[in-house]
C-alpha cells in the first residue's frame, strides 16, 4: 500500500541568516535541489542552503496556510520559530540519506 502524501512548510537559511520559507510535497527532494543550488534564483542567490525549521502535514491546503502565515510574521518571530528548536541553526538536513551505523550490543 503506498504511504499517503505529506506536506510541509519549511525555512532554508544562508550562514548568514538570510531566510527563505517555502511549501513541498517531498521535503528530502526539495531540500537537496535547495543544497545544489537547483532552486529559484533567491536561495541561489543568497545561497540558502540549510534547512533550519519545517512542519508536516496531511494535507496541502494546511501546509500553504501555514506558508501564508509565517511569510506575515516580522523576521524576528520567524527567528524564534526556529529557535524554540533549533537553537544553533543547524542543518536538520545534514544526516538524511547518510548509512545508519547499527548498534551492537554485546
Amino acid at each position: 500500500m503506498k504511504e499517503p502524501r505529506r506536506y510541509a512548510t519549511y525555512i532554508m537559511a544562508s550562514r548568514s541568516r538570510v531566510l527563505y520559507t517555502g511549501i513541498t510535497n517531498d521535503i528530502v527532494v526539495r531540500t537537496r535541489q535547495h543544497k545544489s543550488r537547483q532552486a529559484d534564483s533567491f536561495t541561489n542567490e543568497h545561497r540558502c542552503t540549510r534547512l533550519v525549521w519545517y512542519q508536516v502535514f496531511d494535507s496541502p491546503s494546511a501546509a500553504i496556510a501555514r506558508e501564508k502565515q509565517v511569510k506575515s510574521w516580522r523576521r524576528a518571530k520567524r527567528i524564534a520559530l526556529i529557535e524554540e528548536n533549533n537553537l544553533g541553526w543547524h542543518d536538520l538536513s545534514e544526516e538524511w540519506g547518510k548509512p545508519i551505523t547499527p548498534l551492537i550490543i554485546q
